[in-house]
Formats: structure tokens, C-alpha cells, sequence
């Protein structure tokens, strides 16, 4: 028995050893398989600008060691941390997920690209994955699997398509979820799934393609400390049950279409630091904001909010940024705002705040920016901001201030802009100016302020814009303020100043406008201003300017030239005497000249003998012209009669036509109307017949030829350029209008050389644009497969051209017809904006902006039209989003597929709607590897066509945000431009890095 028992323990024991010998055998063969996997990872991402990273991954050596690995005791990989390290490739998830004890990945800000494969789902012992700030493409993959996650991090790495929210309803112990700034074709309502994750602390769902209102249920994240839900579509309003979640410090809500007011006891939030709800709908009042005693940052701008700011806030200790600008706003500012933290910023303009500064907000010397333009405030500067040397913005212009303006204020280094214009301030420009090295601009007009301008003014090197009209300045001008080199504005319209323009003007070279009119300047005109390079603007008029006109002046190229009532003698110089200057001389009897018709011609003292002589002669010979005249006049009536349009040629008469030029012309009118001619015709329309004129020096010429009728209508039916000649009658209005458009000057919008118009006929003469319109390369019979890099800078382009219209202009400028056939395209295949019969420029106040009856073209027009006839920029920004929407889908604005009383909006809507995707709308032509970019396109084409205006961007929003959708292609030709460069550079000290 004892022999028995002694084999069968000894048979055990072998068995054990078997057993642990295997056992070890396994765990050796697992460990050497994690090794082959994370060197398979290794080959993928492993680049010469990464080869650092990868140093320490080599085989035979142990993984543990290896650089972002971390294993468990038992030596098995439970972490990869590769963050931040510039790593590029495509994720082989599949020998990632054969690491049986991974818990975390963390391959978050790299430059990874490609789709995320399926076999992510097998990392099922995952706990924290983050992939974000990354390129890669596709749809997220279901995530279903991955129920351990405690954190998911997916912002901003490029997915598209459709976000499997369902994905996390098994992840119950979720604490930290981001999945914000992904471009997802569809929006879904906010995903009730993420209700139920009852451990979130953090919530990031910015830009995430998330409509409808927010579920009362948020209120049961009660451990939530961050929310952000900002740049959706939410509407409604913020709900009540949100004032539960007692642990929150930040809210952003920014970027959508809330409306309401706060809710009630959305006071209870009594940790909540950051509050950023601006750009929604939301009204009422901010009562429920005093009790948030531990805020930091207040950010309501640009909503619809009424009533006073509690006095409360006065008292928050930790109060550092408060921005409610474009409110309804009333009552004064709580004295005692910003004193008691390391206040930063401040914007409440655009209100009707009344009553005094609060004078302490830069108490800590933090404050970089005050800004309280357009309300009625009162009461004078307060001095404590002479001391305020952290402040970068001084806005305070349109209020009712009053009093001088501290010294100390003129003098603050790091001062950008002093803006105070349109207030009752008094008293002079301190020489502390000298100091204000960063000063850019100076906007003091429409005050009261007086005493000369100090020499050291000239000392403040970074000056770009003095405007100071409508004061009571008085002495001269300093002779030091060509030091001004980068000075580019000079406007000190309707002073007091005398003396004479000093000579060193010219040496401000990057003047553009300068405006010295209703002074009482002496002396003459200085010859060194026709050597300013970039002067546009010369307004020299309502002075006792003297002396002769410079000839240098005949060199510049202005769209405005004023040096009327004046004392100057001489001749004009001929290159002036043009019709665009017609006014430009009156009030100055001393002037003379060959061209200009008011004027006395030129004579010298040899001339003046014959001069008797030379009149009669010209007497009788002008009777003999006139007979010649009249009878060839009787001919050609009776063949107009005969023949109603054989050629514009047909009427010329010089006396009965009358061209106003709006830049410097190479050619006559004379030259024009002969080449109107029936053979000549390339274009006929609602708006009358569009010639092709081609000059003698090869020049080419595009002209519009409109009639109208003895009795003023026009033959042609309302259309743009009909109603343009209906109103060039000579009323005030259209001359207004005219004089504006014709002095535009941007590379996206057509050039209007001169008008020529005659009692029954009306001539716009344009630069001729060889490849037609947008409309004919899409949709007629110059039809062209243009690629979609062609199609993206023509939409750019465009976009910049409105983007000028609206925000470049003195007054902005409606088109109010944007349409593809109206964007033209020049050999270079560059937009230009064009017919503007329609257009109508916005009159300041209230009441200036009807219309009566409804512009533009069917398709293209925007839905306020059905309820109002008031106009406004976002009519034009939407016209826009239908011809974005056509480059995009190739269709176009009105077609029978999309049914009875549907467009193109209705019908990419419709598409949206029912969670096609936005691919699949993309014009087949456009290459797949380009498709995502246009996708991207379009999302801006349904921002811009939304139906509420207020929600549509501006078109400076549109033209950033179609700079920032720019095609892979286009950013690759710069990638390898710089790729190129930076080769060579290296290569030049022998230390190659192949481009990344």
C-alpha cells in the first residue's frame, strides 16, 4: 500500500509538473505573439520623422520597456500610450484587439487616417479609448462590444456618416464620452441613449449633427461637471431639469436656435465657472444669473435677452469675462463689476445700457479689453483706466460721454484701438500719444474735441486709421506725419485746421483714402501726393487751397477726386479733365480747361488775338453741322422706324449721348457705339442684348444695350438691367445708386467701365468674361465636366465677392438676383459677381429697406419673401446656398424630378431628412476621393438655406468656413510645395527627412 500511495502521489506530482510546464509554455509563446503584434504596429506607423518614438521597439528586447507600453504584473500589455507623437497611417485594429488584456488606448492628436475596421470591436476588455484630434474617414464602427469603456474619446477625427448611438447603451459605466466636431452626414435628435449613462461627468457633443430640443431627462446626469451641446441645431427651450445637475462648472450651449428664457432655478448651479449660451434666441431677463456665485465667465452675446443686469454681479468674486453684446439690454452697469476678481474682458455693446463706466474693472491691471460701443451711456472716462496698461481694445464710440479723456489713456503701450467716436468728449490729444506704440487706429469723429494735434502723434509708429471729422481741431497738420509710413486712412473732414498741407505727406506711403475737406487748409497742393502709390481716395475740398493743380495728381488712379471750392488757378490736367471728375473742379473760377465744358478753355497770350476770329469761325461752322446733323438725324429716324434695332450705330448723334466714365478709359464713346452692331450680338435676355466689342487695340468689351420707350418704360419686362435703365431717367436715387456700384473695386465682382447713355437709349459697358457663366458649365449647352477643385474656387471666390458687397462697402450692397447665371467666369476660370440692375443699398435707420415688390429669380429667391417685403444681406446669402447646392449636386435650382412646388432646397432637405446620405446627392461627375470635400460644401449650401434668416451665416461666416472645407487636393499641392522647400533646405545640411 505504502508503494502504491508512494507511485500514485509521484504519478500526481508529474502530472503537476506536466501541467505547470505547459502552463509556462503558453504564457511564453502569448508573450512572444504580443511582441510580433506590437512590431506589426510598429511597421504601420514607424516613419523616419517618427523613428524616435519606435527606438526602444525592438525585437528580442522586453515589450514593457517598449516607449507608451505598460504592462500588468503577469506581463501582459494592458496600455498603449502614443498620444501626441505626429504618428500617420491606418490602424491595424486587428492585431491591436489581439492583445487579450489591452484596457486602454490612447492614440488621441496624431495625423492617423483611414477607416477604423470592425475589428475594433474585439477589444472587448477595453476600458479608455481615445482617437481623437486625428483624419480619419468613414463611420464610426459599432462599438457595442466595447461595454467595459469608462472613457470614449472619438472629437474631432473626421468621421462622417451616421453615429451608431446605440451603441452605448451597454456602456453603463461611462464616465467621460466626447464625440464633438466629426462632420456626420445626418443630423439625429438628441440620442436618448446617452440619457441613461447616469456616471457621465463629461459630455462633449459640439458640432455634432444634433437636432431638436434637449430631453428634460439630462437633468438625471447628476455627476455631470462638463456639458457642451454648442454649434447643433437644438431649438426650444433649455429645460428646467438641467438646474439639477448641482456639480456642473461648465455649460455651453453656444451656436444654435434656443429660445425662452433661463430656466427657473437655473440658479441652483452654484458651481457652474463657465456659461457660454450666446448666439441662440433666448429672451428674457437675467435674474436667475445672480445666484451662479461662483461664475467666471458669462457669454450671452447676440441673443434676444431684455431688462437690467442684476446688481449681484457686481459682487462675484471670480468674475474675469462677461460678453452679452446684441441684446435688448437696459438700465446701468453695476458699479462694482470686475473690482473684486482679475477682471479680462468686457462686451456689452449693441444695447441701451445708460448711466456711467464702472470704473474699477481693470482694479488688478488684467483687463485687456473694454468694449461698450452703441448704447447711451453717460458721464465721462473714468481716469482709473490711465493706469490700465494690460488694455488692448478701448471701444467706446455712439454713447453720449462726455468731458476729456484721461492723458494717461492716449499712451498705453499695448493699445490697438481707440475707438470713441460719435460721443461729447472735449479737449485735446495728449502728447502721452507718443507712448502708443501698438496704437493701429484713432476714431474720434463726431466729438467735440479741440486744440492741435501734437508733433508727437506722428511718434506712434503703428498707426494705420486717424479719423477725427466733425471736431474742432484747429492749427496745421503736423510737419512730421510722414513718419506715418504705414498710415492708411487720414480723415480729418470738418475742423478748424490752417496752414498748408505739409509736403512729407507723401512719404506716407500705404495711404489709400485721405479726406481734408471743410478746413481752412491754405497754400498749395502738394506735388508729393501723386507719388502715394495706393491713394484711391483725395478729398481735398471746402478749403482756401491755392496755386496751380500738380501734375503728379494725373498720375494717380482714384475712384474719388474731390478739390472743389477752392482758390486754385491754371489749367486741369488733361488726364483729369474726364467725366468721372465732372464735379471735382466746381467753385474754383481760376481754373481753366480743353476738355471739361464748364470750365473756360486754355489760352495763351498768342492765342488771344485770334481768339475773336476762331469763334466766329466755329459760330458759322457749327450752323453748317448743325444742318448736316439734323438732316442725317431725319434720315436715321425714318429708318428706326423702318427697322426697329439694326444697331445701336444707327443713332449716333455726338451731342445726344452722354458717357460717364467710372475708371480711367482707353477708348471713346464713339468707339463703343460703332461696334453695337446686329453681327456683334452674343446674348439676348429679359434685360435687353449683350454685345461683344472688340476694340482696335484687341481689347474686348462686353455691352449691354437697353431701349426704352418715349415715354420712359422700358420694351423690355422688369428685369435686372431693365429696371437699372428704367431708373437712368436721372433721378437721385438711381444716380446714388450708380455712383456706388460704379465705385467698386474688388477681383470677384465685374468691372463697369462707363455708361452711355442717350434720351431713348442706355448703354453699361463691362469686361468681357470669355468662359461664360456658372450656369452655362453646369447646366446649357457649354456644358463641361469641371472638376471639383475648379468647382470649390469658383464658390470661393464668389462667396468673397458678396463678403465685399455686404461687409466692404461704405453701405452695404444687396444683390438681391445671386444666381449661377449671374457669376461669370473669366479665362482663368475665376468668378466674378455681376449684374446688379437689382441691387439695392441699405439706407441707414429704420424704415430704409422695402422693397415693393418681390427681386430676383424664381428658385432662387428666399421664402421671407411669402410674409415680408423687407430686404436684408441673408436674402443674398441665401441665393448663395442654392448655387453652392448646384455646384455640389450638378442639378439644377427648379427641375421636374424634384416634383410640383419643390427646388433643390426642398429636395436636398427631403433627402437629409429621410438619412440618405449627402453623397449620394454629390454630382456623379465629381471624382468618389473628392466627394467628402463637396459633401462639406453642401453642409454650408443648407446653413446658408435655412428658412429663418437669423439662423443663415453671414457671408463673412460662409467664406471662413468655406476656406476651412478647402479640398484635400488643394491643401496637398501647398503640402508638397512645402514638402519641396523643406527637402531642399535639408538636404542643403545633409540631414534628409522624407516629407510625412
Amino acid at each position: 500500500m505504502d508503494m502504491l500511495a508512494r507511485m500514485a502521489a509521484g504519478l500526481c506530482v508529474g502530472r503537476v509538473l506536466m501541467l505547470l510546464c505547459f502552463s509556462l509554455s503558453v504564457v511564453s509563446a502569448s508573450e512572444g505573439d504580443e511582441v510580433q503584434l506590437l512590431l506589426k504596429l510598429k511597421s504601420v506607423l514607424e516613419t523616419p520623422s517618427t523613428a524616435g518614438v519606435f527606438s526602444s521597439w525592438r525585437a528580442g528586447d522586453d515589450k514593457c520597456g517598449f516607449t507608451g507600453i505598460v504592462c500588468n504584473s503577469d506581463g501582459f500589455v494592458t496600455e498603449i500610450d502614443l498620444s501626441r507623437k505626429g504618428l500617420a497611417g491606418t490602424l491595424p485594429f486587428d492585431s491591436i484587439c489581439s492583445l487579450g488584456s489591452l484596457q486602454k488606448i490612447d492614440l488621441g492628436d496624431n495625423l492617423l487616417h483611414g477607416n477604423v475596421a470592425a475589428d475594433l470591436r474585439n477589444c472587448t476588455s477595453l476600458k479608455y479609448l481615445d482617437l481623437g484630434f486625428n483624419s480619419f474617414s468613414g463611420k464610426v464602427p459599432d462599438l457595442s462590444t466595447l461595454s467595459g469603456l469608462d472613457f470614449l474619446n472619438l472629437n474631432n477625427s473626421g468621421f462622417s456618416g451616421v453615429f451608431p448611438w446605440k451603441s452605448l447603451e451597454n456602456m453603463t459605466d461611462l464616465g467621460f464620452l466626447s464625440l464633438g466636431d466629426n462632420p456626420f452626414d445626418v443630423t439625429s435628435p438628441f440620442p436618448m441613449e446617452v440619457i441613461k449613462l447616469e456616471k457621465l461627468n463629461w459630455l462633449y457633443l459640439t458640432n455634432c449633427s444634433i437636432r431638436g430640443q434637449i430631453p428634460e431627462g439630462i437633468g438625471n446626469l447628476t455627476l455631470l461637471e462638463n456639458l457642451e451641446l454648442s454649434d447643433n441645431e437644438l431649438s426650444g427651450e433649455i429645460p428646467r431639469s438641467i438646474a439639477r445637475l448641482g456639480q456642473l462648472w461648465q455649460l455651453e450651449l453656444y451656436n444654435n436656435s434656443l429660445t425662452g428664457k433661463l430656466p427657473l432655478w437655473f440658479g441652483n448651479l452654484t458651481r457652474l465657472m463657465n456659461f457660454d449660451a450666446s448666439h441662440n434666441r433666448l429672451g428674457g431677463d437675467l435674474s436667475e444669473i445672480r445666484f451662479l456665485t461662483s461664475l467666471a465667465s458669462l457669454q450671452l452675446f447676440e441673443n434676444q435677452l431684455t431688462g437690467e443686469i442684476p446688481e449681484e454681479l457686481g459682487e462675484l468674486k471670480n468674475l474675469t469675462e462677461l460678453s452679452l453684446y446684441s441684446n435688448r439690454l437696459t438700465g446701468s452697469l453695476p458699479p462694482k463689476l470686475g473690482s473684486l476678481a482679475d477682471f479680462n474682458y468686457i462686451d456689452v455693446s449693441d444695447n441701451s445700457f445708460t448711466g456711467s463706466i464702472p470704473p474699477d474693472m481693470c482694479k488688478n491691471g488684467e483687463m485687456t479689453d473694454l468694449l461698450m460701443l452703441d448704447n447711451r451711456l453717460t458721464g465721462t472716462i473714468p481716469a482709473t483706466y490711465a493706469s490700465c496698461s494690460s488694455l488692448t481694445r478701448l471701444r467706446l464710440s455712439n454713447n453720449s460721454l462726455s468731458g476729456a479723456v484721461p492723458a494717461g489713456i492716449w499712451g498705453l503701450p499695448n493699445l490697438t484701438i481707440i475707438d470713441l467716436a460719435a460721443n461729447r468728449l472735449e479737449g485735446s490729444i495728449a502728447s502721452d500719444i507718443r507712448m502708443g506704440k501698438s496704437l493701429a487706429q484713432l476714431l474720434l469723429s463726431d466729438n467735440r474735441f479741440s486744440g492741435e494735434l501734437p508733433e508727437a502723434m506722428s511718434e506712434a509708429s503703428s498707426l494705420v486709421s486717424i479719423q477725427l471729422s466733425l471736431n474742432g481741431f484747429v492749427g496745421k497738420i503736423p510737419s512730421t506725419i510722414g513718419n506715418l509710413t504705414k498710415l492708411n486712412t487720414l480723415d480729418l473732414n470738418g475742423n478748424l485746421f490752417s496752414s498748408s498741407i505739409p509736403e512729407s505727406i507723401g512719404s506716407c506711403v500705404a495711404l489709400a483714402d485721405v479726406n481734408l475737406s471743410n478746413n481752412s487748409l491754405t497754400g498749395e497742393i502738394p506735388d508729393s501726393i501723386g507719388n502715394l502709390p495706393t491713394l484711391n481716395s483725395l478729398n481735398l475740398s471746402n478749403n482756401e487751397l491755392s496755386g496751380v493743380i500738380p501734375s503728379s495728381l494725373a498720375l494717380l488712379k482714384l475712384s474719388l477726386l474731390d478739390l472743389s471750392n477752392n482758390r486754385l488757378t491754371g489749367p486741369i490736367p488733361d488726364s483729369l479733365s474726364i467725366e468721372a471728375y465732372h464735379d471735382s473742379f466746381d467753385g474754383n473760377p481760376g481754373l481753366c480747361s480743353q476738355r471739361l465744358k464748364q470750365f473756360q478753355p486754355c489760352i495763351s497770350s498768342s492765342q488771344a488775338t485770334t481768339h475773336l476770329g476762331v469763334i466766329l469761325s466755329c459760330f458759322f461752322a457749327g450752323i453748317f453741322l448743325l444742318l448736316i446733323v439734323f438732316a442725317i438725324t431725319m434720315y436715321l429716324k425714318f429708318r428706326k422706324k423702318s427697322n426697329s434695332l439694326k444697331s445701336v450705330n444707327s443713332l449716333w448723334r455726338p451731342d445726344s449721348w452722354n458717357m460717364k466714365p467710372y475708371r480711367v478709359l482707353s477708348f471713346t464713346q464713339r468707339e463703343i457705339i460703332d461696334h453695337v452692331r446686329t453681327e456683334n450680338l452674343i446674348g439676348r435676355g429679359g434685360s435687353g442684348n449683350v454685345y461683344k466689342v472688340v476694340l482696335g487695340n484687341g481689347k474686348e468689351l462686353a455691352v449691354k444695350h437697353i431701349w426704352a420707350s418715349s415715354s420712359g418704360s422700358l420694351r423690355s419686362h422688369r428685369s435686372s438691367l431693365a429696371i437699372l435703365s428704367k431708373k437712368s431717367t436721372g433721378t437721385p436715387e438711381y444716380d446714388a445708386e450708380v455712383a456706388a456700384l460704379s465705385s467698386i473695386r474688388h477681383v470677384n465682382v465685374v468691372k463697369l467701365y462707363c455708361s452711355i447713355t442717350s434720351e431713348d437709349s442706355h448703354l453699361l459697358v463691362y469686361e468681357y468674361l470669355p468662359n461664360g457663366s456658372v450656369w452655362d458649365r453646369l447646366h446649357e449647352s457649354q456644358k463641361m465636366e469641371m472638376g471639383w477643385d475648379v468647382r470649390y474656387e469658383i464658390a470661393l471666390g464668389a462667396a468673397r465677392g458678396l463678403e465685399y458687397l455686404h461687409h466692404g462697402c461704405a453701405r452695404p450692397i444687396i444683390h438681391r438676383d445671386v444666381k449661377s447665371s449671374n457669376i461669370l467666369l473669366d479665362e482663368e476660370w475665376k468668378p466674378r459677381i455681376a449684374d446688379f440692375g437689382l441691387a439695392k443699398i441699405v439706407q441707414p435707420g429704420p424704415g430704409g429697406n422695402w422693397t415693393h415688390a418681390i427681386a430676383g429669380t424664381l428658385g432662387y429667391i428666399a421664402p421671407e419673401y411669402a410674409y415680408t417685403m423687407k430686404i436684408n444681406e441673408k436674402s443674398d446669402v441665401y441665393s448663395f446656398g442654392v448655387v453652392l447646392m448646384e455646384l455640389v449636386t450638378g442639378r439644377r435650382p427648379i427641375e421636374s424630378e424634384f416634383g410640383e412646388n419643390e427646388d433643390i432646397v426642398r429636395w436636398v432637405r427631403g433627402n437629409t431628412s429621410s438619412e440618405k446620405p449627402l453623397l449620394d446627392l454629390v454630382d456623379a461627375n465629381i471624382p468618389d476621393t473628392l466627394k467628402e470635400d463637396a459633401v462639406e460644401v453642401l453642409r454650408i449650401a443648407i446653413l446658408c438655406t435655412a428658412n429663418l434668416p437669423t439662423v443663415r451665416p453671414s457671408m463673412r461666416m460662409v467664406v471662413q468656413m468655406l476656406e476651412e472645407a478647402e479640398p484635400i487636393s488643394l491643401k496637398n499641392v501647398l503640402v508638397d510645395k512645402v514638402g519641396e522647400n523643406s527637402q531642399q533646405t535639408e538636404e542643403k545640411q545633409q540631414n534628409t527627412k522624407p516629407s510625412s
